[in-house]
């Protein structure tokens, strides 16, 4: 799995952090507590803002959403839903994302991007999610200006993926993204360059497939992402 960048990032030594900070607990993953701590926000800021630049690129806005399904009873067990880009785009092919993309000049805002581009992608209809508020910006190396938009979203969904965009589509649950234990850390320099990223691999089961696992492999971009969203609400808990 080599990456424009020309390495294979699962290779590529990790760590753990050392600060044993917490996993976030249950209760403050559900839905009433995300609703009430975008509402009232910490005081906090993004661990990750800027990856290298790759080239000189003109800045893109773009808009990304991140989908949490709530499932289980009373969606006691919320997950984030995801894709798996197809291998002929552009950019990021064949890589773990959120739904989204360019913010066009028809979008009134962020938010209007995020769920049309979700729409778009994997046929998540606006008239089931709930947005709840909006993460900082995170830069790419390709220069896109990414806004996250977090909303909630009824497990009643239909999933459609758009072929041409997306390979395929699973979830993740959002207890185990906001686990530290589950962040890997990655140190990699190149041409002078140095570069850091997080992954958190998460093995999925196939039922249909007598338990058979398959890594999905989060990492760049959308890791950066989910960690910020991590420490968001690691600041908004710990008070």
């Amino acid at each position: 799995m080599k990456n424009s960048l020309g390495f294979d990032p699962r290779e590529v030594p990790w760590t753990l952090q050392s600060e044993h900070w917490p996993a976030i607990k249950a209760q403050d993953l559900l839905a009433d507590r995300l609703r009430w701590v975008f509402q009232n926000p910490p005081v906090w800021k993004p661990e990750l803002k800027r990856e290298p630049q790759l080239g000189v690129k003109a800045p893109a806005a773009a808009a990304v959403l991140i989908p949490i399904v709530l499932r289980g009873t009373e969606g006691q067990t919320p997950h984030v839903l995801l894709t798996q880009r197809t291998q002929h785009l552009s950019s990021h092919a064949g890589q773990i994302a959120f739904p989204g993309g360019k913010v066009d000049a028809e979008d009134p805002s962020v938010e209007h991007a995020a769920l049309r581009e979700a729409q778009e992608e994997v046929g998540l209809s606006p008239e089931f999610v709930q947005i709840i508020g909006t993460l900082p910006s995170y830069i790419t190396g390709t220069a896109f200006h990414i806004t996250p938009v977090v909303g909630l979203v009824s497990p009643e969904i239909i999933i459609t993926p758009n072929p041409h965009e997306v390979d395929d589509v699973f979830e993740v649950p959002l207890a185990f993204l906001m686990n530290p234990a589950n962040h890997r850390h990655h140190e990699f320099e190149r041409d002078g360059v140095s570069r850091h990223w997080y992954s958190m691999p998460y093995q999925e089961t196939h039922p249909s497939h007598s338990g058979l696992l398959k890594e999905r492999f989060i990492w760049g971009a959308t890791a950066g992402m989910i960690r910020n969203f991590y420490r968001f609400l690691l600041a908004a808990n710990s008070l």
